[in-house]
């Protein structure tokens, strides 16, 4: 799919830069962070080009190359990919999106793996409040944030 559109394509199409999301999603998949992390980057270099800036797109970008810094243990660099993640969807989506509450559990797990354990509750309470807004009760992400507020709360106060 990636030769025939980098083909049939413009170098900046929205659909090659779909295509490069997708190719680091399954290195993602596999471990093969470098691999992912490099089809991520690729991919945000061309939306950065042919979508608006605050475009949800660009957040997931931001938000897959935060994903990859992380599990790389490179919190620093993760950090900041997922800060620029939260701050467009703050502006492009409405306050109570999944995708918001996403970017806000992100930080909070993220805060959480480096021992900031009050700043990681503080994330996690404000997705939590988001989930339980837009999706329903039994949905995974309420329940995941709950036991994340739980084990959050045991590190801090005990």
């Amino acid at each position: 799919s990636l030769e025939i559109r980098k083909i049939a394509l413009l170098p900046n199409h929205l659909d090659l830069g779909a295509s490069y999301n997708n190719i680091g999603m399954v290195y993602g998949n596999m471990g093969e962070n470098s691999k992912a992390l490099s089809s991520y980057e690729r991919s945000l270099e061309i939306w950065k080009i042919a979508l608006p800036p605050n475009h949800p797109d660009l957040a997931a970008s931001y938000n897959n190359i935060g994903l990859v810094y992380n599990n790389m243990g490179e919190y620093l660099k993760a950090l900041s990919s997922y800060g620029r993640s939260l701050e467009i969807r703050k502006i492009a989506l409405p306050p109570n999106h999944p995708d918001l509450a996403a970017s806000y559990n992100n930080i909070g797990y993220l805060n959480y793996s480096i021992g900031e354990y009050s700043k990681a509750l503080q994330y996690y309470e404000k997705a939590q409040e988001i989930w339980k807004k837009s999706l329903p009760s039994n949905h995974p992400p309420i329940a995941l944030a709950k036991r994340k507020h739980s084990t959050n709360f045991h590190f801090t106060y005990n």
